[in-house]
C-alpha cells in the first residue's frame, strides 16, 4: 500500500507542477529563464526603425501573439517620442509539432523485469473468426490506440519606421500608437507578480 500512496503523491506532485506552468504567454520582455516561456524583444536597425518580435508559447493563440505585437510597437514608439509608426515588413511564422503517445489507460503495466514475456491471448470477434493480440503486433480492437495531439507555438515579426506629428489618412500600414494601446491595453495580460 505505501507503494502505491507513493505513486499518487508524485502524480499529485507532477500534475501540480504543470498545472503551475501552464499559463499563455504573458506581455513580458522575452528572457530565458523565466516562469513563462516567450515574450517580446526588439532590436534599433536605425534612430526611427526597429525590428520587434513577440513569441508565445504553446497555449498563446496567433491572435495573441499579434496582439502583443502592434502592442508593443506602440509601446516602443511612445517610448521613444514619436507619435505613429508604419508597419514596413510583417509575418507571423507557426511551427506545429505532432506527437503521438499510446493512451495512458491501454498502456501496458509490464516492465523491464519481464525479460521478453509479454501478455497475449486470443479472442473470438464476430464476423473476424479467432485472433490474437500481444503488445508487438497492434490490433485495431485492442492495440493502436493513441493519443495524437499537435502542439503550435506562433512567432510574430514587423519592422517599424516611427514618425512624429498627425497620422496619414488611409494608409493602412499606419498606426496611431496612443490609439493602439488605448485599444488593446485591456486585452494585455502582464505576468504575475511575485
Amino acid at each position: 500500500m505505501t507503494r502505491r500512496y507513493a505513486a499518487l503523491a508524485a502524480s499529485a506532485l507532477l500534475l501540480a507542477t504543470l498545472g503551475a506552468c501552464a499559463t499563455a504567454t504573458p506581455y513580458q520582455p522575452n528572457v530565458r529563464g523565466q516562469a513563462t516561456s516567450g515574450g517580446f524583444s526588439e532590436v534599433r536597425l536605425e534612430a526611427d526603425r526597429f525590428r520587434v518580435n513577440f513569441a508565445g508559447n504553446s497555449l498563446t493563440s496567433r491572435e495573441t501573439v499579434e496582439g502583443y505585437l502592434l502592442y508593443r510597437s506602440a509601446e516602443l514608439t511612445v517610448a521613444q517620442g514619436y507619435d505613429w509608426f508604419s508597419v514596413v515588413d510583417r509575418q507571423t511564422d507557426r511551427d506545429a509539432r505532432t506527437y503521438v503517445e499510446p493512451d495512458p489507460f491501454y498502456r501496458p503495466w509490464y516492465g523491464p523485469s519481464y525479460g521478453f514475456w509479454r501478455p497475449s491471448w486470443r479472442y473470438y470477434g464476430a464476423g473476424y473468426g479467432w485472433r490474437s493480440w500481444d503488445p508487438f503486433f497492434g490490433d485495431p480492437f485492442w492495440g493502436d490506440r493513441m493519443d495524437v495531439r499537435t502542439v503550435e507555438k506562433f512567432e510574430a515579426s514587423a519592422e517599424v519606421v516611427m514618425h512624429k506629428g498627425a497620422k496619414p489618412e488611409g494608409d493602412t500600414h499606419a498606426f496611431d500608437a496612443r490609439a493602439v494601446m488605448d485599444n488593446l491595453g485591456p486585452r494585455v495580460l502582464r505576468p504575475a507578480q511575485p
